[in-house]
């Protein structure tokens, strides 16, 4: 009676503890500014990985990046004939290592996402800046959210596969 007792608080613990986990798609789902990149995540099949044990980083956009994106942009990339391009652009946003803020050397490195034929230029100098493939520059605008599979930084503006960018 008693090991069926403490094997019942045992799993009684074990579910208590996965279900307070706080990873990655957690804390975007918990938070508001994250609503379009949730959505964005869920409908490129990406919210198991990202919830999965990583290490992960996360250069998470907020809404009012994607809404910065041209019209019509956003709602072409959710379409389901379109989750190949989708999956790619969300890819770039991400790094497997867990990568804080302090990591990134003084000055401007390459780093290479997740999206392995890609490159992204972050340059540390008195905050943070990601240089992608369109030649434009997202800021850190929250760094060291912190996961229990990764860190998530957030940023002002939708990363964008494409050139290798300058990185100098």
């Amino acid at each position: 009676m008693f090991g069926t007792i403490k094997t019942t608080i045992a799993a009684l613990a074990l579910t208590a503890s996965a279900a307070s986990a706080n990873t990655i798609v957690d804390i975007a789902a918990g938070d508001e500014r994250f609503s379009t990149l949730v959505a964005a995540v869920t409908a490129a099949g990406l919210a198991e990985t990202l919830s999965g044990p990583g290490p992960f980083t996360v250069y998470a956009p907020v809404n009012d990046a994607f809404a910065a994106l041209p019209e019509g942009t956003v709602e072409t990339l959710l379409k389901p004939e379109n989750k190949d391009q989708l999956t790619n652009v969300l890819l770039y946003h991400v790094d497997d290592r867990k990568l804080k803020a302090a990591d990134f050397p003084s000055g401007s490195n390459y780093f290479k996402p997740v999206l392995a034929s890609e490159r992204l230029c972050i340059t540390s100098h008195s905050g943070v800046t990601i240089a992608d493939g369109s030649g434009e520059t997202a800021n850190v605008i929250i760094a060291d959210i912190v996961a229990d599979n990764g860190v998530i930084h957030v940023i002002d503006k939708v990363l964008l596969p494409g050139e290798r960018p300058a990185c100098h």
